[in-house]
């Protein structure tokens, strides 16, 4: 999706800003080098999704946690500018990797970072992948990652390969528009899960990283569930109809390039949704509870709570 960005701000204010991100940063430097006998977690990606959640989760245990983000962390931390690895990564001991979104080629900057990782003394990583990517080729960027973590003697990792999220539909591409979820998925079931959850097993791992290192989870939800399924669920939550429209494959992937999607993560966009329709989506499985303990959240009950995300 294309993002608006609001210039409007004084001279005085950006200053302030930067005072204000580089005292947060200072802040967060020291208090994972205060902590060489513990975990230190630095968490990327920790305004998206996931890691925002990664990282209130591990404060909320106590976890000396370090943010890190192009934008909004205490760190600035950009894929495209290996430079900011090493202070982000300075006196940490796990890192929780996201790579780099809506691309296709990063496992050579991934490496780089891991390579730097290890330099500066990381012990555990905890990776979040997707579903079903053991079974992908190992030239394809995600499962190249995987097996680098897999060949490193000196880190201890564990993976995470989720199904889709809950919460695209409602904070990303199944966002009903006019009331209506418009995505070329057919009849195709998939065991949504939550971002919570994801978060909650990524949590577990970087907690505890000698119990689940080498291990391998893929977090679904407790159903598969069809679009229509969904739709209904969402209804329920918000007291009017949505429907589910499927559509023409090409046309769909035609409009997420035009609303900026890059042309080559489209074709990640076709298998994924071609194997959704296919009948091969992910099935719901134990991981969740094998990890964490707790049993995944239902999407009635994500709908429940995300009501005003619909009105």
């Amino acid at each position: 999706m294309l993002l608006q960005y609001v210039h409007g701000v004084s001279v005085s204010n950006k200053i302030l800003s930067v005072v204000i991100i580089e005292t947060f940063a200072s802040a967060a430097q020291n208090r994972c080098m205060k902590e060489t006998t513990e975990n230190c977690i630095l968490v990327l990606g920790a305004t998206g999704k996931t890691g925002a959640r990664v990282a209130r989760k591990l404060a909320d245990r106590g976890i000396p946690v370090r943010r890190a983000a192009r934008t909004g962390a205490d760190f600035h931390f950009d894929w495209n500018d290996p430079t900011t690895f090493e202070p982000a990564l300075r006196g940490v001991t796990g890192v929780y990797l996201v790579s780099p979104v809506m691309r296709v080629d990063f496992a050579g900057v991934v490496s780089r970072f891991l390579d730097e990782a290890e330099r500066l003394g990381v012990r555990n990583v905890s990776f979040l992948s997707a579903y079903g990517v053991e079974h992908a080729p190992a030239e394809s960027a995600l499962r190249a990652v995987e097996l680098d973590l897999a060949a490193r003697g000196s880190l201890s990792h564990s993976i995470l390969r989720p199904a889709w999220f809950m919460q695209n539909y409602s904070e990303t591409f199944l966002k009903p528009v006019n009331d209506e979820i418009v995505v070329p998925c057919g009849t195709g079931a998939e065991a949504f899960v939550s971002a919570e959850d994801i978060a909650s097993v990524a949590v577990a791992t970087l907690g505890d990283p000698e119990r689940h290192a080498g291990r391998a989870y893929a977090p679904t939800g407790p159903e598969a569930l069809t679009f229509d399924d969904a739709a209904r669920l969402i209804s329920i939550a918000v007291g009017r109809k949505i429907k589910y429209r499927d559509m023409d494959r090409n046309e769909w992937l035609d409009a997420m390039v035009l609303a900026g999607v890059p042309a080559e993560y489209g074709e990640v966009l076709r298998s994924l949704t071609e194997t959704i329709a296919s009948g091969h989506g992910s099935r719901p499985n134990g991981d969740v509870f094998a990890a964490t303990g707790a049993a995944p959240t239902r999407f009635a009950e994500f709908a429940a709570r995300t009501a005003p995300a619909w009105r």
